[in-house]
């Protein structure tokens, strides 16, 4: 397969040349530092498979992306980053994006996403996805549960029982109860066990 490398910086684009280069079903046809580099090099080599960096100075990799499509570039793109943004992420699934795969991914597994790639499948990087996931429950805690009913969580997941959790918030226990219903109904959760499991999974940042 033919790809091509983009990124700003020299040293990245070498090292990922010459770990590319030991593999014999892989060949580099260029490399760019920017957008019109990029433009250019696709349209003269039509590579299989493109590695963009997201950052390229003050330009933004996805615009390569959006362009090559619009030119009816037919190139699969990987993006190659170390953002964990969620905007970024989701951005790169709405352009086309195949691949998005963290910087401090060990060669292999870059090697494996190319590959996979060039067969028509997708792959994005388990770190992104974690982040992505934490980020999305995050948001679901703070936009889904008013203040009250954030720290009755945050207190089931300390295992505390309603008469406990009523003493320390200073409410009365009927009080704690329809909270505890309202949290369960929100985050479609069966029980306060699983409620307290979602707290030491998911919000331990907030403890």
């Amino acid at each position: 397969m033919k790809l091509i490398i983009i990124d700003d910086h020299p040293l990245v684009r070498k090292g990922l040349e010459f770990v590319l280069s030991l593999e014999s079903d892989i060949e580099v046809v260029g490399e760019a530092s920017n957008r019109s580099e990029a433009l250019f090099l696709l349209e003269t080599h039509n590579p299989d498979i493109a590695l963009v960096d997201l950052k390229l100075g003050n330009e933004y990799g996805l615009d390569i992306v959006t362009d090559a499509l619009r030119n009816k570039i037919f190139c699969k793109f990987i993006i190659l980053t170390s953002s964990v943004n969620d905007y970024d992420f989701r951005k790169a699934q709405e352009v086309g994006a195949y691949g998005y795969i963290l910087k401090e991914a060990l060669p292999e597994e870059l090697l494996y996403a190319i590959r996979l790639v060039d067969h028509g499948r997708k792959y994005y990087d388990p770190g992104i996805i974690g982040a992505v996931m934490k980020e999305s429950t995050t948001d679901i805690y703070n936009e889904a549960l008013t203040p009250r009913e954030q720290e009755v969580l945050l207190a089931l997941g300390e295992g505390l029982c309603n008469k406990d959790i009523a003493k320390k918030l200073f409410i009365s226990d009927y009080t704690v109860k329809k909270h505890v219903s309202q949290i369960l109904a929100k985050l479609g959760l069966h029980d306060r066990t699983q409620a307290a499991l979602y707290v030491q999974k998911n919000l331990t940042i907030y403890q």
